[in-house]
Formats: structure tokens, sequence, C-alpha cells
């Protein structure tokens, strides 16, 4: 059950009509981390759900969305100014790649990430005019105000949880009433701090911030998330609707799904829709397995004897070697930067390892 207007339909669905289906390449792009809240926080509560967190629409949203599901159920309560909507969302991206990038070089990261402005927006591929900076501090606004609570149930007990995606914002600006934005401070909340630290991250094509509407950007995660590197991910419209976020009508839907099929412009994967069956397929490109190829570094990685020995203890049960493999697949299809200290990164995977696997008996 979605606790929201009924057939209140996306803007992008009417937008950008006779525009070129990408945005222009602004600034030059490098590797982007995404951690998905509703996958990393909620994956042991209630993993058969799946939780769109951010509005579609470019109008403020203020209703209150709800799922429930054998008997548990997730909330997102919007602020008065609005529901964080999937632009907003760039301002976390740019965040966890930021402590992404620090944990990768073996260095201390905290909850608070002091941003550039500018940095920002040319990370995010946005103009740098002045309304582009003012624009920052309203989606901080609905970042802050976003609200998420749900329930865990077990056996005759019930817990409630309820957490944001930033507790706290501040903004240093030139004096002024037009003044520019300086910098930026954001605190994150501890859900999404610790599903960072957990490296529960995907790697984003460059062109996602090039997606002119805010259904292309969605679809693009949700192939990202379920096909990943894999030939290909099928569903059904009305699954691939509820996990969307839109709130479009199930007609719109499909004439937008028709649509971007027809142009063929979203990164890393290919869609196909067949309209008989009423089912959506998503084909990778393989242009993510290219840019995630084995790494030389990877394969000449060596580690030291008594690691093994650390990670028997770290992972008890577990055949260390197996894990190694598990960890250099991890790293190749995370794209990630060689760690400095290898060692002591593997060993930190075994613990994260065995802290989701358990006992292997």
């Amino acid at each position: 059950m979605v606790t929201e207007t009924p057939n209140q339909p996306d803007d992008d669905l009417f937008s950008d009509r006779g525009i070129g289906h990408l945005l222009p390449e602004r600034h030059p792009q490098q590797d982007l981390f995404i951690c998905d809240v509703a996958d990393a926080v909620l994956k042991d509560l209630v993993q058969h759900m799946e939780h769109p967190f951010y509005s579609l629409s470019k109008k403020p949203e203020t209703s209150i969305r709800r799922y429930e599901h054998n008997g548990n159920w997730i909330e997102i309560t919007p602020s008065v100014k609005g529901l964080a909507t999937i632009y907003d969302k760039d301002i976390l991206i740019y965040c966890i790649s930021q402590i992404m990038a620090k944990l990768n070089r073996g260095e201390a990261v905290s909850q608070r990430v002091r941003i550039s402005s500018r940095d920002l927006l040319v990370f995010t591929n946005r103009g740098t005019a002045g309304k582009d900076y003012a624009a920052l501090a309203e989606a901080l606004d609905r970042l802050a105000g976003t609200r998420i609570s749900t329930n865990v149930r077990a056996g005759d007990e019930e817990e409630y949880s309820t957490f944001g995606l930033i507790d706290a914002a501040s903004i240093r600006r030139k004096h002024g009433l037009d003044g520019r934005l300086l910098w930026c401070e954001v605190k994150l909340s501890d859900w999404v701090f610790q599903a960072i630290r957990a490296q529960d991250v995907l790697t984003l094509h460059p062109d996602y911030f090039r997606l002119r509407k805010p259904i292309e950007r969605r679809l693009y995660e949700l192939a990202r998330k379920h096909c990943g590197v894999q030939a290909e991910w099928r569903c059904s419209v009305e699954i691939l609707h509820k996990k969307s976020g839109s709130k479009s009508p199930l007609k719109q839907f499909r004439y937008l799904l028709k649509e971007i099929t027809a142009s063929d412009h979203l990164p890393d994967y290919r869609i196909e829709f067949d309209e008989e069956a009423d089912k959506v397929g998503f084909f990778n490109r393989n242009t993510m397995q290219q840019l995630a190829a084995m790494p030389r570094w990877i394969d000449e990685i060596r580690l030291e004897s008594e690691t093994y020995e650390a990670a028997r203890e770290a992972a008890p049960g577990w055949d260390p070697y197996f894990i190694e493999a598990e960890w250099k697949a991890w790293l190749q299809t995370s794209a990630k930067a060689p760690p400095r200290k290898c060692d002591l990164a593997f060993i930190a995977f075994c613990a994260r390892f065995y802290e989701r696997r358990g006992d292997p008996n």
C-alpha cells in the first residue's frame, strides 16, 4: 500500500520534447559511487521489498509514502518543503564518492563531509550560475527533512526505527543576498554512513548525470542494481512501475518505456519492451564489463602468510583462499582503486564477509 496522491503524473513524462536525449557533457567525469540506502540499510529487514525514497517530480511532493509486506512496513515522510528528489540525491552521491575515495586510499573518514559547491556542480554535470548554487541549499533542506520509518516484527515483539538521509548541513556563502555558496558541510546519518563503511556501493556510468528525465535515472539505477554485470534482467511492467516510484498511471508509464526503448540512450543497458507480455527486459551492453576488466594490479596482489591466518580468525570456518577469490572479484566489478594496504583491506573484507554470511556450517 502506498499513501500518496493518486494519478499525479511525473513531470518527466511531458518534458524535453524535441531535445537531444542526453544533456551536454559540461565537465569531465571520473568514477562515481552510489549507496542504495534501501538495499544497504533495510536488506536484512524487508529484503523482498524495494523502496523508492526519492520523488521523480519537479514539483514539491508532500504526501507520505507507505509500503507494506508480510507485516513489515516502511514510511517515507517528507517535510513541508517536499520529499527529497532524485536530483537532490546527487549531493549524497558526491559525498559517498568522496568517502569511498578516502577508504580506497586507506585514509580516515567521517560522517561530516565538506563540499566545495563548485566541485559538486561540476561533478554532477550542472551549470555554475547563481541559480545552480541556490538550488543546492534547497536540496539540502529537502534531504534533511525527509525521514524514513520502519518496523521489524520477530515473534511477539516489534521494533520501530526512524532515520534520515542527512542529520545536519551548514552553508558558507559570500556576503550579500546574491552571494554565491562557497562550501557546504553535510553530516550523513548513522544509517547512511554505516552502509558506506560496509561498502554497499555500486559504480555509476558518468552519463548518469546527463540523463534528462528523473524516470530515466531511476530506470538506470534499477538496471544497475538488478542486472549489474549479468547478461539480462526481466520483470513485469507492473513490478517495474512499483519499483520506480513513479506516480504516473500505468498507461503513461508504458508510453514512456516505449519512448526510452526507441531512443536507446540509457548508459550500460539496452531496454526491450514486450507489449504483448507486458514485460521489460534490460540487457547489458558490456560497456561496464569493459570498464571493470580485471586490472593487472589485482592479479598481481600477493598476500602475506600471516594475513591468511588473520583471515581465518576474522571469518571462522571459511576457506581464506575462497574469500580471497571473492574479494578480487569484488575489486574487479566495483572498479576499485588499488588499496594502499592490501593485507589490511583483505582482512577487513573477511570480517564484513563473515558478518553478512555467518558460519558456513
